[in-house]
């Protein structure tokens, strides 16, 4: 298992000790670094992440402000030098709070708690999904998934007979469903790697659909061919 992290801090040196720490833990992934909060924000649009390291004072935007203004927020661990924000924090259902400067041993700690609580998350063999319609709930065989496209506001589930439509981000989807059966291939799609037909640079197919590749996702393609690879 795997957490995959970013860390957002104003000063560059924080981030370094940040990112030390997090070469030490085995199961840490950092993928990214922002000094600019609002930076992070299409990262974490066009990336699954399940956890943030978050300074809380910081001068365009504090740490708060911008866990507020998330649609879906990943775990929180807030990084800090000032410890009267530790009860604002917690109420915001921050993981835990580390106070500058933090030893590698207090780091490892709250990373641990990060991966207790991701495990409970994760359903053990997943096979379904319920999609809320409306009112009601409807449950999805992963089997039968073929792709999920974003619509304006909702998103559309296409299945191997029928097409379901919810409302709910794009992200959320991407948080129910296990990565590694599914990926994220462009701003507007999500699909099942083992219903792929065919791949190319810019668009793959499914089900006799094309379906684009974003630019920022070309990264993906590799990573689809290999999962593709390890199936057959």
């Amino acid at each position: 298992m795997t957490l995959n992290a970013i860390a957002i801090d104003d000063e560059p040196k924080a981030l370094e000790v940040v990112k030390m720490h997090a070469a030490k833990v085995p199961y840490l992934t950092l993928k990214a670094c922002f000094t600019n909060a609002f930076e992070a924000i299409p990262y974490l649009q066009t990336n699954q992440i399940d956890l943030i390291f978050l300074d809380i004072k910081m001068p365009d935007i504090s740490g708060i402000d911008f866990i507020n203004c998330l649609q879906k927020v990943p775990m929180v661990i807030f990084t800090t030098a000032y410890s009267e924000y530790a009860v604002q924090g917690f109420e915001l259902d921050a993981l835990d709070y580390l106070l500058k400067p933090f030893s590698l041993t207090r780091f490892t700690k709250s990373c641990n708690k990060a991966l207790d609580l991701h495990l409970l998350r994760k359903p053990v063999n997943q096979n379904f999904i319920f999609v809320k319609t409306g009112y009601e709930e409807e449950k999805v065989l992963l089997d039968d998934l073929l792709y999920v496209e974003a619509e304006g506001n909702y998103i559309s589930f296409i299945l191997k007979n029928k097409k379901l439509l919810s409302r709910q981000s794009m992200t959320e989807v991407t948080s129910q469903l296990p990565e590694t059966r599914f990926i994220r291939i462009h701003r507007s799609y999500l699909i099942a790697i083992d219903k792929i037909e065919k791949i190319s640079r810019q668009e793959l197919m499914i089900a006799g659909q094309a379906l684009p590749i974003g630019a920022s996702y070309e990264e993906k393609i590799n990573e689809i061919r290999e999962r593709i690879k390890e199936r057959k």
